[in-house]
């Protein structure tokens, strides 16, 4: 029987990393961020060692980045993302 967790999955402040609420700087789990060595905006899917690992909007894959090189992401980045986004699965390349 697995053991019962008092973590509510629904409540962003209960998905961060322990190690990122000794940082309350780094972005939560769930939340969009930017990479700031390239531009490209991603979501917060977890801390791996001493890397933040994003993935972009839409999927695929992660990628790691370091946490001095990721902030939050504006309201203008994220609906750049979403449009690029769509506009790449309209014209069919992205399935």
């Amino acid at each position: 029987m697995k053991p019962h967790s008092s973590r509510n999955p629904r409540n962003p402040q209960d998905l961060r990393n322990p190690q990122d609420l000794q940082n309350p700087q780094n972005p939560p789990i769930g939340s969009y961020a930017v990479d700031t060595r390239n531009g490209r905006v991603g979501i917060v899917m977890g801390y791996e060692g001493p890397y933040v690992q994003l993935r972009p909007y839409g999927g695929g894959r992660e990628w790691d980045v370091e946490p001095e090189a990721v902030r939050g992401a504006t309201q203008a980045e994220r609906l750049s993302a979403a449009t690029a986004y769509a506009n790449a699965r309209s014209r069919g390349e992205l399935p």
